[in-house]
């Protein structure tokens, strides 16, 4: 009995250690939706003439930080992070070590976002901040605007927005080289504002960048600015969005490296405008082709296999050249390879198209043959459309089946490789009716040409160039979602081109239709579109 006593008493106290123990609110209270508050600060909230190393801040409960590195913004920035602690623990602190020197009469401005939370229900202190100055009086003007990508319909991610002084130690390259005076970020949204701004002419950039160091390293960040500059308190608020782009970075040749016996890439940096001509001696039978790689800044070039120890080039870019030398030391040739652009069906409006690795020298017809379902044979055409590409070109009946095939030795490469297997393709068209179509009432507001182009997937599925206010059809549409944009062609080259921060040039505008048209099974959207 005394045993069942102690026992008993054992159980009760480890009960009530436990219920002490446990975090949040006892069971069946109210939730607690109330934010950290800020107690006091040491030095205090908005300081004046200020020139501590260190900052503490005091809250009414327990907070931890998330996301310090995302959500934090200083402005100006310092050259060396300030140490913030402690991270990944609670405290009813936040200690701020400032290790870098501070400027003269500047405002700073700590934004911790959303960073801050309490610990028990993770209650956001939104947007607090912390603000002192190390002159006599806080800066009070605002900045705000908005920020968008230029082939972006929607937001995707959080973009940096930069204010440098445009006074008389700023020049053009700045924004490649130092931190800017000011900096915010867009969040959640399109928009951004600057506070606590000092009153005085500034130019106004934003960016899209990798590395989070507020330079614009062109090569990898997306850039967007303000052609002209601003002046505070006047422009306190930009109208117009700051458009984002990729600039087309400045040619560069890296170097031409054997890839296999045969193969050679030259690396380069800029427009697909490279071209490569050969100095070295070759024998008469020599013959070779060149092709860019779609994805990538490189040029390939193949080459008949040649006894030599290496092979001269000119390389030329425009007006640039140089002169490289590949060493030759590989010793296999890549066997042919053959695929196919389609898998089971084979779209009306498409073209059944096979692919090498290799350049193709020749295609011989008669080893080729296609049938339907029936096994009737097809009057057909193959055309070669690039130099490792052939075309499959025939009346494609709707609901149809087909059999295309190619007998051994069908296909010839530039090494005299001839394809070794039976090539056999199955595929099948469908119903016209189980495609759409979409009519755009074109209104052009603008003086120069458009390119319209219909997207899916991102990917840019048929385009038209108009001059005019007109009505278009985009037919045989897939039941799927389309974006409808235009390009406004200011130089009339049939493409988009991309602008530059250091010569202030804006890239051509794109113009995304409101509406994203969900296309269905023998439907027709019939759409406006006014391009202004």
């Amino acid at each position: 009995m005394k045993f069942t006593y102690h026992y008993f008493l054992i159980i009760v106290c480890l009960s009530i250690f436990q219920g002490c123990a446990r975090k949040g609110r006892p069971e069946g209270g109210p939730k607690d939706e109330t934010p950290p508050v800020m107690v006091v600060a040491k030095p205090e909230h908005k300081s004046l003439n200020f020139n501590q190393k260190n900052i503490r801040i005091y809250f009414d409960e327990y907070v931890v930080l998330r996301d310090l590195s995302k959500q934090l913004i200083i402005s100006p920035p310092f050259k060396i992070d300030p140490l913030i602690t402690p991270q990944g623990t609670p405290s009813k602190y936040i200690n701020i070590k400032i290790l870098d020197s501070l400027k003269k009469n500047t405002t700073y401005t700590f934004n911790f976002g959303d960073a801050i939370k309490d610990n028990n229900e993770s209650n956001t202190l939104e947007n607090f901040k912390y603000v002192f100055s190390t002159g006599n009086l806080i800066d009070s003007l605002n900045l705000s605007g908005s920020v968008k990508d230029i082939f972006k319909k929607e937001l995707t991610k959080n973009y940096n927005v930069l204010l440098y002084k445009a006074d008389s130690t700023y020049n053009d390259s700045i924004p490649f080289k130092r931190k800017p005076d000011y900096v915010t970020k867009t969040f959640d949204s399109l928009n951004f504002k600057f506070s606590n701004i000092k009153e005085g002419k500034y130019f106004v950039m934003a960016i899209d960048e990798e590395a989070s160091d507020y330079k614009f390293n062109p090569s990898i960040d997306k850039i967007g600015f303000i052609k002209d500059t601003i002046f505070l308190p006047k422009d306190s608020l930009i109208n117009t969005p700051i458009i984002l782009f990729k600039e087309k970075p400045p040619y560069k040749f890296k170097r031409g490296k054997e890839i296999s016996k045969g193969k050679i890439q030259f690396g380069f940096i800029g427009d697909k405008e490279l071209k490569v001509k050969l100095l070295s001696k070759v024998p008469d039978t020599f013959k070779s082709a060149t092709m860019f790689e779609s994805e990538k800044d490189t040029l390939n070039y193949w080459h008949t296999p040649i006894e030599a120890d290496s092979l001269n080039f000119l390389v030329s870019y425009k007006n640039e050249l140089d002169t490289t030398t590949v060493f030759l030391r590989k010793k296999k040739i890549d066997s042919l390879s053959i695929s196919n652009t389609i898998k089971n069906t084979l779209h009306l409006t498409d073209t059944l198209k096979l692919i090498t690795n290799n350049p193709i020298s020749k295609i011989d017809s008669t080893k080729f043959t296609l049938v339907d379902s029936d096994t009737l044979a097809i009057p057909f055409k193959l055309k070669k459309i690039s130099i490792n590409k052939i075309g499959l070109f025939f009346e494609k009946k709707p609901k149809k089946g087909y059999v295309f095939k190619g007998l051994p030795n069908a296909i010839e490469d530039l090494y005299g490789i001839a394809s070794k297997d039976t090539l056999e393709y199955k595929f099948s068209t469908k119903e016209v009716e189980d495609y759409g179509s979409i009519i755009l009432n074109l209104k052009k507001e603008v003086d120069s040409p458009v390119i319209i182009e219909l997207l899916a997937d991102e990917e840019v599925v048929q385009k038209r160039i108009v001059n005019k206010s007109k009505t278009i059809e985009f037919s045989l549409l897939e039941p799927k979602e389309y974006i409808v944009r235009a390009i406004i062609d200011e130089n009339k080259n049939n493409v988009w081109d991309s602008g530059k921060l250091i010569e202030k040039k804006q890239p051509e505008k794109i113009i995304y239709l409101t509406e994203i048209l969900k296309m269905r099974a023998n439907w027709s959207i019939n759409q406006e579109f006014i391009i202004k």
